[in-house]
Parts: structure tokens; C-alpha cells; sequence
């Protein structure tokens, strides 16, 4: 049971650093677990069931914008929202997902049979970074500077890019990042709105997955997802706290950059491998 669990941890880790970072987590468990993994039925649960681990360190962290009856952001400590904004920030973000839980629900089992493989991931992550460097390079100039000031057609967009991150090696993160910007958000609003997309949005994802495969889940397997869960939402706190705090005083290039080489590497190393 020792190895399992250590496998645990570090997709829990890779799980947590890149979830919420414009870089692909979905990529990064499907090549991670070209080496660790737990049997393809078992893994692609496993994967997708984490998430809510990250998912709930986004509801931990931005607590007082998304609950209506707080009074202090656990964040910055600072008077939070009213009421009102609240329940609209949650209206919007259930607009801005149903284009996935649409499109999700036709295309889910054809994306997952036919797309999840490294060439793909590899092919995603190049496009997705030169795609984040234009946009950074671009400029856009950003007429959306609160959540508040995003409307519901513009929620529906965003939502209707996200889905783009169906296609593994997006990156969830990423196309609703690059979708609000092009929209017109500052870099703030579509890291924050991103955040919050992705609350109903994994949760309807990791509930699909159960479904279909939570029946023949075994002990030690809950003790697996368990441990996965609890390192996914430690890390991915740490990490919101960066990347919150980074977006003051940097753009996405860096990540660009990254994900071009990376997608490289992964081209080299399974054409070598074959």
C-alpha cells in the first residue's frame, strides 16, 4: 500500500500546482501517468475526482465572494462584497458553464476514448502557448475591471472557450483566461472568473466520473482518493495564493514559454520511444 499512496501524493501535487495555472493539469496527469498510475480505470477516475480537492481550495480561499452571508474575505481580510453581488457573480458562472455541461455531455465519452494521448496533449499545449504569448503581446486593451462588470452574454462566451479545454493539453485555466482577456477583462477579472467557472464546472466533471465509475470502488481505493484529495487541496491553495498575488506585477508569458517546451519535449521523447 506504500507505493499506491506515494503515487497518490504526487499526482495530488500535480494535481494542485497546475489546475489553476494556465498550463494544463489535465496534460500533466495524462503524462505523469504514463509512469505512475493505477490502472486505466482507477486512474481516469482517480485524475478527475482530485480535482475537487483544488476545487475546494478555491472556495476556501475566495469564501467571501462566493458565500452571500459572510462579511470579511478570508483572503485579504478586507469588507466583502455585498449580497446581491454575490448571488449575481454566482448567476454568472452558472451561465458561463452550461456550454460545457452542453457540449460535455455529447462529446464527453468520444473525448476521452479518442484524445487522451501525448500527441495530443503535446500538439495542445505548443498552440495554447503561442496563443498566450500573442494575446499577452497583443495588448488588449481591458474594459472589464471587476467581476461585477462582466455580463451574462460575455459569461456565455467565456464558458463557450472554455470548452476548448476538452481537448487535453488546453487547459481548463488557460482558455477561460485567454477567452476573458480577448473579451475584453483584465488579467485580474479573468484569473478571478476562471476561479470560479471552475467550481460548478469540476464538480459536474468529477460527479460524471463517479458515476460511471464509483461502483466498483474498493477500500483502499477511497484511502487513495482520499490521500490525492487532501494533497490536490493543500497545494492548490498555495498555489491560488501565488498565482493571485503574481498577476499584479507579471503577464502569462512565462507560461507560454513553458508550455511551447514542454509540448516539445513530450513530441521528442515519444517519437524517440516508439
Amino acid at each position: 500500500m506504500f507505493i499506491p499512496i506515494i503515487k497518490a501524493l504526487i499526482l495530488g501535487v500535480v494535481e494542485g500546482i497546475t489546475e489553476f495555472l494556465p498550463i494544463s493539469s489535465t496534460g500533466h496527469l495524462i503524462l505523469i501517468n504514463q509512469w505512475v498510475n493505477f490502472g486505466e480505470s482507477f486512474t481516469k477516475m482517480f485524475d478527475v475526482v482530485i480535482q475537487l480537492g483544488a476545487i475546494l481550495a478555491v472556495i476556501i480561499f475566495f469564501w467571501a465572494k462566493l458565500w452571500p452571508f459572510g462579511k470579511t474575505d478570508l483572503s485579504t481580510g478586507v469588507q466583502t462584497t455585498t449580497r446581491s453581488e454575490v448571488f449575481n457573480t454566482w448567476k454568472k458562472t452558472i451561465v458561463g458553464v452550461i456550454p460545457a455541461i452542453l457540449i460535455g455531455g455529447l462529446l464527453g465519452s468520444f473525448i476521452e476514448n479518442k484524445l487522451f494521448s501525448p500527441w495530443v496533449v503535446a500538439g495542445a499545449l505548443i498552440v495554447g502557448g503561442i496563443i498566450l504569448i500573442y494575446i499577452e503581446r497583443k495588448q488588449i486593451e481591458s474594459r472589464i475591471r471587476s467581476v461585477a462588470d462582466i455580463s451574462y452574454m460575455t459569461a456565455f462566451y467565456i464558458g463557450l472557450i472554455q470548452c476548448l479545454s476538452m481537448v487535453p493539453g488546453t487547459s481548463r485555466a488557460a482558455a477561460t483566461i485567454i477567452g476573458a482577456m480577448m473579451l475584453g477583462a483584465s488579467r485580474s477579472v479573468a484569473v478571478e472568473f476562471s476561479f470560479f467557472l471552475a467550481i460548478p464546472t469540476m464538480i459536474a466533471a468529477s460527479g460524471y466520473s463517479l458515476l460511471k465509475h464509483g461502483a466498483s470502488i474498493s477500500g483502499s481505493e477511497i484511502v487513495l482518493l482520499v490521500v490525492g484529495f487532501v494533497t490536490a487541496f493543500l497545494v492548490a491553495l498555495v498555489v491560488i495564493k501565488f498565482i493571485m498575488k503574481f498577476i499584479q506585477s507579471h503577464d502569462f508569458k512565462l507560461f507560454g514559454y513553458y508550455r511551447i517546451v514542454l509540448g516539445v519535449l513530450i513530441l521528442i521523447y515519444f517519437w524517440v520511444a516508439r
